[in-house]
């Protein structure tokens, strides 16, 4: 490589390494919002405690998310630089506009759609791997149902368990349980959004030829600086989002956070072992709703929910469009 190319690499790392820091930073709400509005954890002690799960999860899962997002959306052949380019300002440009917005759409899928997006630009619709694609789009509306049904039913099975204690004794005991639930949820948080990141600079290695495209893993310093980058972007948190995921959506006490979350760890935990790259953000959301559906359907607000579903929507083709129009621009200047 001619250390022009080197520095352009390397400027493209640490774009994607601002990615996975803003989708801590923009998702932190899915893992600390319903601990935070039950009251559970302070603020600060739940970004704390949500980043270091997000870390942890380095140990706990494989690396079958990152492949996909590597080799599994777009032909790898085909990438370059400006390809990288435009789909992580695609999704770095959708992330910033929904989180000022505080409107909880997908970092994931807004860097699916940049990755689509610039790839289409660069050779076309075939360049598109189909598996891969497939299975992601298809848990676009499997995610948020699958945390809806495990929430309701996690709700009901609680509800049912605890009959005949007194409110009280469940607030205490759930408080505490909420503690493992939220944990969970961070380390299925870590596990599948980190590795998103990983793909895309894994993919970016192989196109520089740093990394041999037959290669079964990335580096070691890619795994490690994706999740420390997304437990930072975690630690400091995104509280406009908290806002809406913890508060507007219905008012959770703790024994619906814990069904909620744990509702959500488990779509997550089943995800990132058939490495697929899910939404935590449309997980969670389906979860708080199935749990609020359950206490008490009249209060939920339905009607953000349909503000929460556009933008979901939206993401793909949206960050797709825009991820084709900076790597045009990246090409011209190129």
């Amino acid at each position: 490589m001619t250390p022009v190319a080197f520095g352009v690499v390397v400027a493209l790392v640490a774009l994607a390494l601002l990615f996975d820091f803003l989708n801590g930073f923009h998702d932190a709400a899915n893992s600390i919002a319903t601990v935070v509005s039950t009251g559970v954890l302070k603020p600060g002690q739940a970004v704390a405690f949500a980043a270091f799960f997000n870390v942890v999860a380095i140990f706990v899962f494989g690396l079958h998310v990152a492949a996909t997002v590597g080799k599994g959306i777009v032909d790898p052949a085909i990438v370059d630089a400006d390809v990288i380019f435009g789909a992580l300002g695609g999704a770095i440009v959708w992330n910033v506009v929904t989180w000022w917005l505080g409107i909880p759409s997908s970092s994931s899928h807004a860097l699916i759609g940049g990755i689509v997006g610039a790839g289409i630009a660069k050779a076309g619709p075939g360049t598109l791997v189909g598996d891969g694609l497939l299975k992601t789009v298809i848990f676009i509306f499997a995610s948020p149902l699958l945390g809806f049904i495990l929430g309701s039913l996690l709700m009901v099975a609680v509800s049912w368990i605890c009959r005949r204690s007194s409110p009280l004794r469940v607030d205490r005991r759930f408080r505490r349980a909420q503690l493992i639930s939220a944990g969970l949820y961070s380390l299925g948080h870590g596990g599948n959004d980190a590795q998103k990141t990983i793909g895309v600079i894994w993919l970016l290695l192989i196109a520089a030829g740093i990394a041999p495209a037959g290669a079964q893993m990335p580096p070691t310093w890619v795994i490690w600086s994706c999740y420390l980058a997304m437990g930072t972007g975690t630690l400091l948190g995104g509280w406009r989002i908290v806002r809406t995921m913890g508060q507007r959506i219905t008012k959770l006490k703790p024994v619906g956070g814990f069904c909620a979350e744990t509702g959500g760890a488990i779509t997550l935990f089943m995800a990132s072992s058939l490495g697929i790259p899910v939404s935590t953000t449309h997980t969670i959301t389906g979860a708080i709703y199935g749990v609020g559906s359950v206490r008490n359907p009249s209060a939920v607000h339905w009607g953000l929910a349909r503000h929460i579903v556009i933008a979901w929507i939206f993401t793909i083709p949206v960050t797709a469009l825009i991820a084709a129009a900076l790597y045009a621009l990246a090409r011209a200047f190129s």
